[in-house]
């Protein structure tokens, strides 16, 4: 921001879990965005306003989008109320960020777009894993030509990671859908944002299990086709048990080669932002990727209920095992040669 610009001033709507992860994260930028808070309970926004040194709290998500002092809003509440708060936001003219899932149907996509060209304001809707590392290698990959055109694309994001039964997102009238409209969103977000754009797309529901308190339907097949001739699936799941504890894959083949990101969701935040900066792996052709089925069980760290995470890095040695072996007693390294014997 050019020196003597005034701050922006943001409001948001909705005092919960994803605004307290962005407030943390705007406390560097605290000369440049001022924070307002609202929420329909005004005790809340207090408590908000007073924790992350905000400058107005809100008795209603209205008063803030009638402020005149405030220049965008983010829209940080359940899907069911993020049309109307967009449009009203809109209206008011303020710009907005909307949290996803951002809407349930393509129809309230064509009206936000609709109230957004009136109003000449910026909409963005906060789908964070565009940016991610991970994301961007891939993607510059295919630009790059590294992988050739795109043939198959495969992800999966399994784990057994219940909601608890008072969770908002059990009511699918107030989270716009199931377990994969909520979350899932992502994964479909990363599949149609490598370069190639999905056309066609088909999606898969097997029998809902009804173990556990999280009552929404938690598993989803999804089948696509890219504008360029390619295919690819996505393996979504919150309820069934899966390696490393909560396993993300993400894996590209093409006919030059290919290339394999896996991370574990079951990590701690600063265990995740190493991960993100460190999870790249080199293309090595297409026979690291056939390696994938064999390794994939065999070089990780068991930690004895601890959560950790093991990058997979197919073909090359694995020092970082020894190091944390030496370091903690109490965690177990299985270490394999290249025909499955252990060395």
């Amino acid at each position: 921001m050019a020196s003597g610009t005034l701050p922006l001033r943001l409001a948001f709507l909705g005092c919960g879990f994803i605004t307290r992860v962005h407030s943390r994260h705007l406390k560097a930028l605290r000369n440049e965005i001022v924070c307002s808070y609202a929420s329909r309970d005004k005790a809340r926004a207090d408590e908000f306003c007073r924790e992350w040194n905000g400058e107005v709290a809100y008795a209603s998500y209205e008063a803030a989008i009638d402020d005149p002092r405030v220049d965008a809003v983010l829209v940080a509440v359940p899907p069911r109320y993020h049309l109307d708060l967009t449009v009203r936001a809109l209206a008011a003219g303020k710009h907005v960020l909307v949290e996803k899932p951002a809407f349930p149907c393509i129809g309230d996509f064509e009206m936000a777009m609709a109230a957004r060209d009136r109003a000449k304001r910026v909409v963005i809707v906060g789908e964070n894993d565009h940016y991610k590392p991970q994301a961007i290698k891939l993607r510059k990959w295919l630009a790059d030509g590294v992988i050739g055109d795109l043939v198959f694309g495969y992800f999966t994001t399994i784990a057994k990671r219940f909601k608890t039964a008072n969770d908002w997102r059990n009511d699918e009238t107030m989270a716009g859908g199931d377990a994969f409209f909520e979350e899932g969103i992502h994964w479909l977000h990363l599949a149609n944002n490598l370069g190639p754009r999905i056309t066609s797309i088909h999606g898969f529901r097997p029998m809902a299990s009804g173990n556990g308190p999280d009552r929404r339907a938690k598993s989803m097949l999804v089948s696509f086709s890219y504008d360029n001739g390619g295919v690819g699936s996505l393996y979504y799941s919150r309820e069934i048990p899966s390696l490393l504890r909560g396993m993300r894959l993400q894996e590209l083949r093409g006919y030059i080669s290919g290339a394999v990101v896996l991370t574990s969701l079951d990590v701690t935040e600063a265990e995740s932002r190493l991960i993100e900066r460190s999870c790249y792996r080199s293309v090595r052709g297409d026979a690291a990727i056939v390696q994938l089925q064999r390794d994939l069980g065999r070089r990780m760290i068991l930690c004895n209920g601890q959560r950790r995470q093991q990058i997979i890095e197919i073909g090359r040695p694995q020092p970082h095992l020894q190091r944390l072996t030496q370091r903690a007693g109490n965690v177990h390294a299985r270490r394999w040669s290249g025909e499955g014997r252990r060395s």
